[in-house]
């Protein structure tokens, strides 16, 4: 696995799950075993679908980049936000906020942290 690689599946995720919140927030949440959406939910959901569909650009035009400050900040940036995501979505799961479908999430993003910060940390790409 190199970094461009991580950018791509990174992108891939994003826009998927960003589509799917943006678009049709209701039905996605649905799947996690949230079946009654407030408009605030519905809302709030749709701002977090357009947040990541910003990671999907910023990593979809972060793939073709060397070795550079900027790069390095992107990484890092995505490093921190697959860390918060993993956390805060481990921490649901043993609430049982959602339902097994969220283990999913904390897959996710686990090994998206574990990929940006072994290419932040220990492997420069």
């Amino acid at each position: 696995m190199n970094l461009k690689n991580l950018f791509l599946i990174n992108a891939i995720v994003a826009v998927v799950f960003g589509l799917a919140f943006v678009l049709i927030p209701s039905d996605t949440l649905a799947q996690y075993g949230t079946h009654v959406m407030p408009k605030a939910g519905i809302y709030v959901a749709r701002l977090f679908g357009a947040t990541l569909l910003g990671v999907a650009v910023i990593s979809w035009y972060a793939q073709p980049l060397g070795a550079t400050d900027a790069r390095d900040a992107i990484v890092l940036g995505f490093f921190v936000v697959d860390t918060i995501g993993f956390i805060v979505s481990l921490l649901a799961q043993v609430d049982q906020v959602v339902n097994n479908l969220g283990w999913s999430t904390v897959a996710i993003y686990g090994l998206l942290a574990l990929g940006f910060g072994y290419f932040r940390f220990v492997r420069s790409d």
